[in-house]
């Protein structure tokens, strides 16, 4: 009985042996394979890259005129040299003079050769002989509500306000808008959600070729300049807890909130600190927001406001941005300061007054909210 036995125990362990061979086989050539292909991979994409920073045309050179427009882009210099031969591929160039923190491009008419690199292009563009003269300039102040900003436009051109805002409020064209604008995603669509672009128009000193440019080429030219400023931080995006919707909507409010450059770090810092405790925002500019009216005061009457934008009665972040914010704003959204304040006050003279405990902050806010009640007597 003992023999029989053995043998069976023999053949299975026998066959397993080898099953076990089989599997570090395929192992084995799954992994030499994966190493194949990424080196590949990495090798292709390191000629195509070193191609695409090169000459297009370096053996029979060509000359080519190339205008480049006041407040262009990086991304619509790109496009510009793309299409007029000069470059392979005119995303690359953008993406190229981000990593090398290139600025200072100047409008102006320019003679390149295909036989430049992508170097010397940008330093081409960098001189700017012939500098063409604005027939439209404006300037979009920080912290702005989008109807101020269509105020603004109205202000200066000869399209009306109502017509700046029904481009504005184009389903169709905010629509068209997402396909083309990474920085944009069905959530500027939501219900609820006031304005579509409120918070991606971004304020700046603005000039045109134009003195009356068309309403859809100076809303695409703002966004450029939002895209601009955010898109150093979209790889932070993909691996955070937050969209840039999220993002945008904080930074708005740090706009509104805070006067100084470094309490917009430290404010950030507060804002992240409640959303990871769970607390509510409470911040007053949300309460104006969703009323629809510029306040200095909130009453406990406003608080109660049925509002998605109203963080004292709604928890997490608002449905969307309450403002456009400017560069800093923007910045510190991205890289709060650390801290341990849960709550802070902003006075009328712009300081800003922080607090760990709701005690504090209470005292704080029973100590200076008669200047609020003064400036608004005084309007």
């Amino acid at each position: 009985m003992s023999d029989s036995n053995e043998k069976p125990r023999n053949d299975l362990y026998e066959e397993r042996v080898s099953q076990a061979k089989v599997v570090r086989k395929i192992v084995f050539f799954c992994v030499i394979g994966f190493i194949l292909i990424g080196t590949i991979l990495l090798t292709s994409g390191y000629f195509y890259i070193k191609n695409a920073l090169g000459p297009m045309n370096e053996e029979n050179p060509q000359e080519v005129e190339v205008t480049i427009p006041i407040g262009s882009s990086a991304s619509q210099i790109g496009t510009i040299l793309e299409e007029e031969g000069l470059v392979r591929n005119g995303a690359l160039f953008r993406y190229f003079v981000r990593y090398n923190n290139e600025s200072g491009f100047q409008a102006g008419d320019y003679v390149l050769s295909t036989a430049m690199t992508m170097d010397e292009m940008i330093a081409a563009l960098k001189d700017g002989r012939v500098i063409q003269e604005a027939e439209l300039v404006f300037t979009v102040p920080e912290g702005l509500w989008l109807e101020d900003i269509a105020g603004i436009i109205a202000e200066n051109t000869e399209h009306s306000v109502e017509e700046v805002m029904e481009v504005l409020n184009d389903r169709e064209y905010i629509e068209s808008l997402i396909h083309r604008y990474a920085m944009l995603t069905d959530e500027v669509l939501q219900e609820g959600i006031r304005y579509p672009l409120e918070g991606y128009l971004f304020p700046a000193r603005y000039d045109f070729l134009e003195d009356n440019p068309p309403i859809k080429e100076i809303i695409e030219t703002m966004l450029d300049r939002t895209e601009a400023e955010v898109d150093p931080f979209l790889a932070e995006v993909e691996d955070g807890e937050y969209t840039l919707h999220n993002i945008l909507t904080l930074a708005s409010i740090i706009e509104r909130e805070a006067q100084h450059s470094e309490d917009r770090y430290l404010i950030s810092g507060v804002l992240y600190n409640r959303l990871e405790q769970g607390m509510r925002l409470q911040v007053d500019p949300t309460v104006s927001y969703a009323l629809g009216e510029h306040r200095y005061m909130t009453t406990y009457n406003d608080l109660e406001v049925d509002s998605p934008y109203n963080t004292y009665l709604y928890p997490g972040i608002p449905i969307g941005p309450i403002a456009s914010p400017g560069s800093d704003s923007i910045r510190a959204a991205f890289q709060p300061e650390e801290t341990d304040y849960v709550y802070f006050y902003a006075r009328y003279n712009g300081e800003v007054i922080y607090n760990e405990t709701y005690e504090g902050h209470n005292q704080t806010h029973q100590m200076y909210r008669d200047e609020w009640i003064e400036a608004e007597s005084e309007e």
